[in-house]
């Protein structure tokens, strides 16, 4: 069987190379709270993962200014 004479240039193996890069990730919309959010994933700013609430998020409290 035959073999190549030389090896392939780097300009090529880039070439061959270009369609394997990573596309964008995918986001759905958040039923409860409507902000985005990854697909089968609990929502991290309501807790809801459809229409049931799986964890509680707690709320962050505001300091207030002392004058």
């Amino acid at each position: 069987m035959a073999l190549p004479k030389r090896r392939f240039s780097h300009s090529r193996t880039r070439k061959k190379r270009t369609h394997k890069k990573l596309g964008q990730v995918k986001r759905s919309v958040c039923s409860h709270c409507k902000t985005e959010k990854l697909p089968h994933q609990i929502c991290m700013v309501c807790g809801y993962y459809g229409d049931r609430q799986m964890i509680e998020i707690k709320q962050k409290k505001k300091k207030e200014k002392k004058q």
